[in-house]
């Protein structure tokens, strides 16, 4: 068995080793479960980028190599082989939608690369009622939830990089904001069994500050009541601020491994799987499969198809009654977590222009289309 073999085999006990203990916590009848299921913010931060990720589950930390990378694994971005920007968009449920842009450079021949990204969430025009106004008082009121990205990253030596990334955020409901700030870090070690290029990937997400709102929707006229006893004499109401409490933000540690399968000449299928433990909620899994034909018949056409299948902790359990019928927690196969995709990308000399789609289901939320756009140079 060779050195690589040995190094590969190293990554995936680890994986195993990190995974595994987090998993056996919520096993077994009669233990107590801890999960603070929603005690973070910001959860809009966990939405993804590119329709690559998405159609592999998010299961692409370790094959993350292009501009997506500074959201799936900032390591990666430093194997970024051309400058490049990508965009995504996409409705997401409720009405709500979601965006999220990127640009990347590699420097120093490919030694080491920066970018830049920022996401966007929300919605917004929708009526404001009150108690007053059941119907409405005509005024309207919008939720905005977006992060800008600086991301730097480095190879190390030819088989391991690293890299990080440090996040502005602000959450705005209508006039109450919060703003934070956050660090991605991510590792990646690259070698070979044999013939087959294995990847590993160590990411740490949303490290960062806690979340709290301040703003005009949290002042309110405030009635004093008279003491006991006393003349009930009509009180003017007072301004009061309502105190908020402060909410962390979804930190997550995932742990990810790509096998290259097969490789003939411009041809591979990659194998992939993720393991992520998240803080506010149980921890998950996911595993991929992605086909590639570059060149084809020397044209310069390039496509890609993908499929994953992520198990939601989430939709397993009967601790979070949702008030309708749901299969999730029978333990039978769903489409939930099930996420299909491809792509198609067109190369004449150093440029290339990219066009990706991912469907992926949400379970009892429905589904999501996602489409992305690249252009490297």
């Amino acid at each position: 068995m060779t050195k690589y073999l040995w190094r590969a085999c190293g990554a995936l006990i680890l994986a195993a080793t990190v995974t595994v203990p987090a998993v056996a916590q919520y096993g077994g009848s009669g233990t107590q479960d801890n999960t603070a299921y929603g005690g973070s913010a910001g959860e809009f931060l966990l939405l993804g980028a590119g329709a690559r990720g998405q159609a592999l589950g998010g299961a692409y930390g370790a094959l993350a190599t292009d501009v997506t990378a500074m959201y799936y694994n900032a390591a990666g971005l430093a194997q970024l082989a051309r400058p490049g920007v990508q965009v995504t968009s996409n409705s997401y449920i409720a009405g709500t939608k979601y965006t999220w842009a990127g640009i990347g450079f590699p420097m120093s021949g490919g030694v080491r690369a920066i970018g830049l990204s920022l996401g966007s969430f929300g919605y917004g025009d929708q009526p404001v009622y009150t108690v007053a106004d059941p119907e409405g008082d005509g005024r309207t009121y919008s939720v905005r939830q977006t992060f800008i990205s600086g991301t730097y990253a480095q190879n190390f030596s030819d088989r391991f990089a690293a890299g990080f990334s440090l996040k502005f955020i602000s959450d705005r409901l209508g006039t109450a904001k919060g703003n934070a700030f956050a660090l991605d870090f991510g590792t990646n070690f690259h070698a070979s069994v044999g013939p087959r290029p294995i990847r590993a990937s160590f990411v740490i997400q949303n490290l960062g500050s806690n979340l709290k709102h301040t703003g005009q929707d949290l002042i309110v006229g405030v009635t004093r009541q008279p003491p006991l006893g006393t003349v009930d004499v009509p009180q003017e109401p007072q301004s009061a601020q309502l105190s908020t409490s402060s909410w962390t933000l979804p930190i997550t540690f995932r742990v990810g491994v790509a096998l290259d399968l097969l490789q003939r000449g411009s041809n591979r299928v990659t194998v992939l799987s993720e393991f992520t433990q998240p803080n506010n909620t149980k921890p998950s899994a996911g595993a991929g499969l992605e086909f590639g034909m570059q060149n084809i018949g020397q044209r310069g056409f390039s496509i890609a198809g993908r499929a994953s299948y992520s198990i939601q902790t989430d939709n397993q359990t009967n601790d979070i009654a949702l008030g309708m019928p749901t299969r999730e927690s029978s333990g039978n196969f769903t489409s939930d977590g099930l996420a299909l995709g491809g792509g198609i990308e067109y190369g004449r000399g150093s440029t290339r222009l990219g066009f990706d789609y991912a469907w992926r289901s949400l379970g009892t939320l429905g589904s999501v289309n996602y489409l992305s756009f690249s252009l490297g140079w």
